[in-house]
C-alpha cells in the first residue's frame, strides 16, 4: 500500500515547468547511453526548421509558412496510384454519387493526422518510437510486421503506377519491369535531397503535387464534367439506384484514402521543427499551426481526387466496351484489344484510364495523365520510403548509416514489386491491386488504435491528452473504419470461391482478431475503461496510466 501511494503522489507532487507537468513519463524521450552521447542519432533529417518570433499574435503567415511542409508530404498518401485508381473507378462505376463519401473520408483521415501530429510534437517521438516504449517484446514484433506489411502493399502499388505510367509515355517500348528498375534508381537519388536542405525537399514534393494538380487539372477543364452534378454528388450523402458494386466502390474509397503508415509517417515528420517542448505556449501553437497546414494540404489533396472523380463521372460512367472500342479505332489509338466488343460495362484502371482518356480527348489527354500518375508514384514511393526507415528505426531501434537503412527498407519492400512486374504484364494488375487494397485495409487497427490510446494518455500528453469528446468521437470513428474495411476483407475472401482459401482466411482471422483485441483491450483502459484494467484490480497498480507504460524507464521501474 505504501509503494502505491508513493507512485501516486509522484504524479502529485512532480513539478512543473513552464505549464507543463514534467514527471518521469511526461518526456519520453529515448533514455541516454554512453553510446548514444558518444555518437549522435537522429532518426529524421539533420536539421531542424527553426520558428520565428512573435509577440502577442494570434495568428502569423510567418510562422505558417515556417510549419509548412510536414503535412503537405503526408498528403501526398492521399494522392498516390492507388487513391488515383480508386477515384476513376467510383467515377466509371457510380458517376458523381460517390463524392460525398470521398469528402467524408478525407475529414476523418483530417482528424486521424491531427493525432498523429500531436503525439509527436507533444513527445518529441513517433508513433513507432512510443510503440517499442510501451508495447511488450512479442506484441510489439506482431506490430512491427504488421506495418511493415502495410508499406509493402502500398509502395507496390506506388512503384508499379510509376512504371505504367513510364510504359504509357514510351507507348509501351519501356516494359512494366524496366519501370520498376528505373523508379527504384531515382527514388534513391530523391531520398538524398535532403542534404541540400530539408526546406528544398519539401519544396520538391511541392512541386510534385503541382505536377498533379496541374495534370489532372487540364482533363476536368478538357471533359467540363457539369458542375451541378459535382456538387450534388459532394454534398447530398445518398446514392440513387445504387448495388452491390457502388457500396463496394465505397468500401474502397475509404480503404484507399486512410492509409496506416500514414499515421506513423506524420508523427514523425512534425520533428522536423525546432519547438521547445517544455514550454507548454510553444506546444500548443505548434499543434494549431500543424493543424491548419494539414487543413491546407488535406483540401488541394481532395480537391485532385475530385479532378479524378468527376473526369471518369462525366466522361465514362455507364459505358460500354463497345463503345470504347469504336472510338479508340476512330482516333487511331493502340490497345484496341483492351476493349472486347461486347456491350459489358467499361471496366478500367490507372492504364486502362490513361488509354480511355486518349481514345475520346487525343495523345495529349493520354500524355498528361501519364505525368500526373508518374508524379503521384514518384512522390508517394518516396514518403513510403520514409515511412519505411521511421517504422523500422522505432520498431527495432536501429542504429545503422543512412545508406544501410534506405537500402534495407527499400529492398524490403522494391523485391516482390520487382517479382510481380516479371512474372505480370501491364494489362492484367487489378487483381493484384485488389489484393494489395485488402492487404492494407486489414492493417488499419494496428495504426489507428495505438495513436488513439497514447494520445488518449495523460501521462504522455499531459495537458495535451484526449479530452472526453475527442476519445469518444475517435474510437467511433476508428470502429466505424475498421468495420467498413472487414466488410471490403470478407467481401474479396468470399469472391475467391475456394474452400482451402477459406479455411486459411479463417484460421489467420482467429489470430489477427485475438490481437486486435489485445490492443483494444489496452486502449479502451487508456480510455478510462476502468472495469477492464485488471492489473490494478489484481493489485499491480491504481494508477492505468502507470499500469499501461510498462516499458518506458527500466531504471526507475526497478528502482520503484
Amino acid at each position: 500500500m505504501n509503494g502505491e501511494k508513493n507512485e501516486q503522489s509522484k504524479f502529485k507532487d512532480s513539478p512543473q515547468e513552464n505549464g507543463v507537468q514534467t514527471n518521469q513519463y511526461s518526456s519520453i524521450s529515448p533514455p541516454a547511453s554512453p553510446v548514444a552521447q558518444d555518437d549522435p542519432f537522429s532518426t529524421y533529417f539533420e536539421e531542424k526548421v527553426p520558428i520565428p518570433e512573435s509577440v502577442n499574435q494570434a495568428f502569423s503567415f510567418r510562422k505558417l509558412w515556417a510549419f509548412t511542409g510536414p503535412g503537405f508530404l503526408m498528403s501526398i498518401a492521399y494522392l498516390d496510384p492507388g487513391n488515383i485508381e480508386s477515384d476513376l473507378q467510383s467515377g466509371a462505376k457510380a458517376g458523381f454519387k460517390l463524392l460525398w463519401v470521398l469528402l467524408g473520408a478525407t475529414i476523418i483521415g483530417l482528424l486521424l493526422q491531427r493525432l498523429a501530429a500531436r503525439l509527436g510534437v507533444v513527445t518529441g517521438m513517433h508513433l513507432a518510437e512510443v510503440c517499442n516504449r510501451q508495447y511488450p517484446t512479442v506484441p510489439r514484433i506482431i506490430l512491427w510486421l504488421m506495418v511493415e506489411l502495410a508499406i509493402i502493399g502500398s509502395d507496390m502499388q506506388e512503384v508499379i503506377g510509376c512504371a505504367i505510367a513510364l510504359n504509357l509515355l514510351s507507348v509501351g517500348k519501356i516494359p512494366l519491369w524496366a519501370g520498376v528498375l528505373i523508379t527504384i534508381t531515382d527514388t534513391f537519388v530523391f531520398l538524398f535531397l535532403d542534404k541540400y536542405g530539408l526546406r528544398k525537399l519539401e519544396a520538391f514534393f511541392g512541386f510534385l503535387i503541382t505536377v498533379m494538380a496541374l495534370s489532372f487539372g487540364y482533363e476536368y477543364v478538357l471533359v467540363k464534367p457539369d458542375q451541378r452534378e459535382v456538387l450534388k454528388g459532394m454534398f447530398i450523402p445518398y446514392c440513387a439506384d445504387c448495388g452491390p458494386v457502388q457500396l463496394e466502390q465505397a468500401v474502397g474509397i475509404v480503404g484507399a484514402v486512410i492509409m496506416p503508415h500514414n499515421i506513423y509517417l506524420h508523427s514523425a515528420l512534425v520533428k522536423s521543427r525546432d519547438i521547445d517542448r517544455k514550454n507548454k505556449k510553444e506546444v500548443k501553437e505548434a499543434n494549431k499551426y500543424f493543424f491548419i497546414e494539414s487543413t491546407i494540404a488535406l483540401f488541394i489533396s481532395f480537391l485532385i481526387n475530385v479532378f479524378v472523380v468527376a473526369v471518369f463521372a462525366q466522361a465514362f460512367y455507364n459505358k460500354t466496351n463497345m463503345e470504347v472500342n469504336e472510338s479508340c479505332n476512330a482516333t487511331g489509338i493502340p490497345h484496341t484489344d483492351l476493349f472486347p466488343l461486347n456491350n459489358g460495362t467499361l471496366e478500367v484502371d490507372i492504364y486502362k484510364g490513361g488509354v480511355v482518356l486518349g481514345c475520346f480527348f487525343g495523345p495529349a489527354a493520354l500524355y498528361i495523365w501519364a505525368i500526373g500518375i508518374l508524379a503521384a508514384g514518384q512522390s508517394s514511393t518516396m514518403t513510403g520510403t520514409y515511412s519505411g526507415q521511421f517504422v523500422m528505426e522505432g520498431f527495432l531501434n536501429l542504429r545503422w548509416s543512412r545508406f544501410a537503412r534506405v537500402l534495407l527498407t527499400r529492398s524490403i519492400a522494391i523485391t516482390p514489386t520487382l517479382l510481380v512486374a516479371i512474372f505480370q504484364d501491364v494489362q492484367h494488375l487489378t487483381g493484384m491491386n485488389d489484393f494489395l487494397n485488402v492487404l492494407q485495409s486489414m492493417q488499419l487497427p494496428f495504426a489507428l488504435i495505438p495513436i488513439l490510446t497514447f494520445t488518449s494518455l495523460t501521462s504522455i500528453m499531459n495537458d495535451f491528452a484526449n479530452g472526453l469528446v475527442w476519445k469518444i468521437s475517435g474510437g467511433i470513428v476508428i470502429l466505424v473504419v475498421c468495420a467498413i474495411n472487414m466488410y471490403f476483407v470478407v467481401v474479396y475472401v468470399t469472391s475467391l470461391n475456394s474452400v482451402l482459401l477459406y479455411v486459411l482466411a479463417a484460421l489467420l482471422s482467429l489470430a489477427y482478431l485475438c490481437f486486435v483485441c489485445y490492443l483494444a483491450w489496452h486502449c479502451l483502459v487508456a480510455l478510462g475503461v476502468s472495469c477492464l484494467d485488471f492489473g490494478s484490480r489484481m493489485g499491480l497498480s491504481r494508477h492505468t496510466d502507470i499500469y499501461l507504460l510498462t516499458d518506458m524507464d527500466t531504471d526507475n521501474l526497478v528502482e520503484r
